[in-house]
C-alpha cells in the first residue's frame, strides 16, 4: 500500500521538478500542495477538537453516574457522540494519514528513480550491481548512490540535488565529517520543538479558560488521547529517521512543520472568530 502512495506522490513530485528543475524547491512545493489538499481534513479536525472540548463536562457526568457500570457508560458515551454528530475515533483519521504520509514520502525520497523519475528497473538494477561490486557493504540507499555516481554519464538517472549549497542526496549518518549535512535535520528538530511548544501552549490556554470559569479540569477523551500520543510519537520517529535518510526527507518534514504551525495559527483564528460571531 505504501508503495502505491509513494508512486502516486512521485507523479506530483516529478511534475513539480520538471517545472523548476530543482529537487529541493520541488519538495517544498510538493509539501505545500499536499498541505492544501489535506486542508479540509485539518479544518474538520480543528472544529471537532473545539466541539469535543464543549462536551467534556457531559462525559464527566456520565463517568461519575455509571462508574460501576462500564457497559452502560460505553452506551451512553456513544449516544452522546451520536447526538452531537461526532465520532469518538475522529482523531484516528488524522493519525492514519500522518503515518501514511510519513512512510510513503520516506519510500519516495529513498527511491526517487523508481517512484519519481520512473526509471526502467533494469537500468536501476544494472547500476546497483555495478556499485555493489565496488563496495564492501550493501548500500541502504542504492538509488541515491546511483544519482551521485552515475548522473554524469547517464541523463536518465540525473536529478539536481543542489539546494542552496546543500546536497540533498547526503545522509547525515554516512557523512559525519560534513557539518552541512546536519543543517536541515537541526532546523527540523528546532521546528519540531516549536510545534510541540505551540500545541502545549494552546492546551494550557484552554485549561486557564476553564479555571477562570471555575470548572474542573477536563479529562481527555479517546480522540484527544490519540492526538496527544501522536504529538510525541511522530516527532521521535521522524527525527530518528531523518538522521539515517537522505536530506530530501528532512527538508520535506521541515517544510511540513513550518506549514503546520502556520496552519494552526490561521485555523485557530478563523474558528475563534466564527465562535465569537455565533455567540454575539
Amino acid at each position: 500500500m505504501l508503495s502505491f502512495f509513494a508512486n502516486l506522490f512521485g507523479y506530483l513530485l516529478n511534475f513539480l521538478y520538471n517545472l523548476i528543475q530543482n529537487y529541493g524547491l520541488a519538495i517544498i512545493l510538493f509539501s505545500i500542495v499536499v498541505k492544501i489538499v489535506l486542508l479540509p481534513i485539518s479544518i474538520k479536525q480543528q472544529k471537532t477538537m473545539k466541539k469535543t472540548a464543549k462536551i467534556q463536562e457531559q462525559l464527566k457526568v456520565l463517568q461519575v453516574k455509571y462508574k460501576n457500570n462500564p457497559e452502560a457508560l460505553q452506551k451512553e458515551t456513544f449516544d452522546l457522540y451520536k447526538r452531537e454528530n461526532m465520532s469518538p475515533f475522529g482523531g484516528c483519521l488524522s493519525a492514519i494519514i500522518q503515518i501514511i504520509l510519513l512512510f510513503s514520502v520516506f519510500y519516495l525520497v529513498r527511491c526517487p528513480l523508481t517512484y519519481m523519475k520512473k526509471v526502467d528497473p533494469t537500468i536501476i538494477e544494472k547500476y546497483t550491481n555495478e556499485i555493489n561490486e565496488n563496495s564492501e557493504n550493501r548500500d541502504a540507499y542504492p538509488e541515491i548512490s546511483i544519482i551521485r555516481e552515475k548522473s554524469a554519464e547517464d541523463e536518465a538517472v540525473y536529478i539536481n540535488m543542489e539546494f542552496f549549497g546543500l546536497d540533498l542526496s547526503s545522509i547525515p549518518s554516512k557523512d559525519f565529517s560534513d557539518w552541512k549535512t546536519y543543517v536541515i535535520p537541526v532546523l527540523y528538530v528546532i521546528s519540531t520543538f516549536v510545534s510541540m511548544k505551540f500545541t502545549a501552549s494552546m492546551q494550557d490556554n484552554k485549561k486557564k479558560e476553564k479555571k477562570e470559569e471555575k470548572e474542573e479540569p477536563d479529562e481527555l477523551d479517546i480522540m484527544n488521547q490519540t492526538n496527544k500520543n501522536m504529538t510525541y510519537m511522530m516527532p521521535i520517529i521522524a527525527i530518528s529517521i531523518s538522521l539515517i535518510a537522505p536530506l530530501g526527507l528532512a527538508l520535506y518534514w521541515l517544510t511540513n512543520n513550518i506549514l503546520m504551525i502556520l496552519e494552526r495559527l490561521l485555523l485557530n483564528k478563523v474558528v475563534r472568530e466564527k465562535e465569537e460571531e455565533a455567540n454575539a
